[in-house]
C-alpha cells in the first residue's frame, strides 16, 4: 500500500522563473492593496483565485505549506497562468515550504489576506488563526464539514467583527448568469407570484448538483489528492459542494434577509449513499498506484467507498426545500446543475445536461396563463437590456426558454475573479458587510452539517 503521494516537478524552469525566494518586505495591516498569503493549498480553487489579475490586488503574493505534491501542484498552476499565451498574469510568488509553515505564516505577515482552499476539516482552525493574527480571510467552501465544529464557525465570525477583519466565503455559484436570472424572476411577484409552500414529496425549491471526479481544469487533467476521498478530512458531498446549494437556497427564498437557524430552519430528512471506485479509477484520478493506508477503512473487496452522494430535505421559513449533491466518476461533458423554484404564478427552472450550458425555463403554474407569461417575459427582457443586454425569449408553447447571449456567459473558473471583486468591495470596510450575509454564512453550514449528522443517525453508519 502507498502511504504518501510521490512528489514530481515537471516544469522546473517555469517554476524558477515564476517563484522568487522569500524577501524581507512586508505590508502594514489594513493599508495599501490586497496582498495574498495562500496557506496550505490543497485544492485547485486556491490557484483559480489568481487566474486573473485585478487592480486592487498586489502582484506580489506568498504561499506557505509543507513541501508536498499539493504545494507543487499549486505553484505549477500559478506558473501556467504567468506563461499562458493569452492574457498572461504577472504574479511574483514568495514561497516558504517547511514543517513550521504555520508559525512562519503568522510571524512573517507577508500580506494582509489569507487564501484558504485545501483540506476541509482543519480549515476552520486556520480561519481562526488568521483572524487571531488580524488578517483578512477569503476561504473556499466548506469552512466546516461536521456539526461538532459549528460553534467554532459562529465564534470566529464574532471575533472577526470584533477585530474589524473580513472573513469571506467564495460563493462562485452566485455569479452564474442562469442563477442570477432565476433570482431576478423569483423576485418579480407579478411573474413568479409568491413561493408555494410545497411538501416533503414535492418541494417548492429543488436543487441537484452533479459533479465528476475526472475533469480538466485550466486546460489540464485534474489530479486529486488522496485525502479528497477521506470523509474525515474532506467531508461528505452535501457538506462540501452542497454548501453552494444551501447558499443559493437562502439567497432565493430569503433574499437580503437574515435567517435564524433556531426559528427559521428545520431539517426533515436526509440520505447518503456511496460511490464505489475501482483501483484503476482511483489511480487515474490521483496518479497513485494503489489506495493509501489512510483510506483502508473505506476499502472493501477492492473497491473504495467514496462518500459522494447526499440529499437533505428541510423547511426554510415554512418553504419546503430539497438539496441533492452527487458525484460520478466520469462524464462526456462537465458538471451539471438543476434548480426548480415553484411559485403561485410560475415555476422557474435551471436545467443543464453534462457538457452543455445551463438554460433557464419558465412555466406558468396554470397552463392557461401561458400567453400572459410570454407577455410578462418579453417586458422583462426589455427591462433587462441595461444589465443583461441582448436577452430575448423563445416561446415553446408549453414553456418559455430565456435566450442568453454568449457575451453574458462566464465559466466556473472565471467566477473566481468576480468573487475577488466582491471581496475587494468590503476589504477596507469589513463592518459594511450586510447583516444578512453574516447570518446566512453560518445558516448554510447549519444546513449542510446538520444534513450529514441526520443522515448518519438515520442510517446508523458511522
Amino acid at each position: 500500500m502507498v502511504t504518501s503521494p510521490r512528489i514530481s516537478i515537471e516544469n522546473r524552469e517555469i517554476l524558477r522563473a515564476s517563484v522568487n525566494t522569500m524577501s524581507s518586505m512586508s505590508m502594514p495591516q489594513g493599508t495599501g492593496p490586497i496582498r495574498l498569503i495562500t496557506v496550505a493549498p490543497g485544492h485547485f480553487h486556491a490557484a483559480l483565485v489568481q487566474k486573473q489579475m485585478l487592480p486592487s490586488i498586489d502582484r506580489r503574493s506568498s504561499v506557505y505549506g509543507s513541501l508536498d505534491a499539493d504545494l507543487i501542484a499549486h505553484l505549477e498552476r500559478i506558473a501556467a497562468f504567468n506563461n499562458r499565451v493569452e492574457e498572461p498574469t504577472a504574479w511574483e510568488v514568495e514561497m516558504y515550504a517547511g514543517v513550521d509553515y504555520l508559525e512562519r505564516t503568522w510571524k512573517d505577515r507577508r500580506g494582509n489576506t489569507v487564501i484558504l482552499s485545501g483540506r476541509n476539516r482543519p480549515k476552520i482552525d486556520l480561519i481562526q488563526a488568521a483572524v487571531a493574527n488580524g488578517l483578512h480571510v477569503l476561504a473556499d467552501k466548506p469552512w466546516i464539514v461536521e456539526a461538532a465544529d459549528y460553534a467554532k464557525l459562529t465564534a470566529v465570525m464574532t471575533e472577526a467583527d470584533r477585530r474589524g477583519v473580513l472573513v469571506w466565503d467564495a460563493m462562485t455559484e452566485r455569479h452564474e448568469v442562469t442563477t442570477k436570472l432565476q433570482r431576478e424572476l423569483i423576485l418579480d411577484s407579478d411573474l413568479f407570484g409568491e413561493w408555494q409552500t410545497g411538501a416533503l414529496d414535492r418541494p417548492a425549491l429543488e436543487f441537484e448538483s452533479l459533479h465528476f471526479l475526472k475533469k480538466v481544469v485550466s486546460g489540464r487533467p485534474l489530479k486529486r489528492p488522496w485525502w479528497w476521498f477521506d470523509p474525515s478530512i474532506s467531508g461528505e458531498a452535501i457538506a462540501d459542494v452542497g454548501v453552494h446549494l444551501a447558499d443559493l437556497a437562502l439567497w432565493l427564498v430569503s433574499p437580503n434577509q437574515s435567517v435564524d437557524v433556531r426559528r427559521d430552519l428545520a431539517i426533515l430528512d436526509a440520505n447518503r449513499w456511496p460511490l464505489n471506485l475501482s483501483r484503476t479509477q482511483f489511480s487515474e484520478i490521483t496518479g497513485l498506484v494503489d489506495y493509501p493506508a489512510e483510506l483502508s477503512p473505506y476499502v472493501a473487496k477492492g473497491l473504495l467507498s467514496y462518500a459522494g452522494n447526499n440529499s437533505v430535505s428541510f423547511t426554510l421559513r415554512g418553504i419546503h426545500v430539497k438539496l441533492t449533491a452527487r458525484w460520478e466518476y466520469d462524464s462526456p461533458g462537465g458538471d451539471a446543475h438543476q434548480a426548480l423554484a415553484r411559485g403561485t404564478r410560475a415555476a422557474v427552472q435551471v436545467r443543464q445536461t453534462p457538457g452543455l450550458q445551463p438554460e433557464v425555463f419558465v412555466l406558468a403554474t396554470d397552463p392557461r396563463g401561458h400567453a400572459a407569461l410570454v407577455v410578462l417575459l418579453n417586458r422583462k427582457c426589455d427591462e433587462w437590456q441595461t444589465t443583461y443586454p441582448g436577452m430575448t425569449i423563445e416561446d415553446r408553447a408549453t414553456e418559455v426558454r430565456l435566450v442568453i447571449p454568449a457575451a453574458l456567459r462566464t465559466s466556473h473558473e472565471e467566477h473566481f475573479a468576480e468573487v475577488m471583486a466582491d471581496f475587494a468591495q468590503y476589504f477596507h470596510m469589513p463592518l459594511a458587510v450586510p447583516d444578512c450575509e453574516r447570518a446566512n454564512s453560518s445558516a448554510k453550514y447549519f444546513i449542510t452539517t446538520g444534513a450529514v449528522q441526520f443522515g448518519r443517525d438515520k442510517s446508523c453508519v458511522p
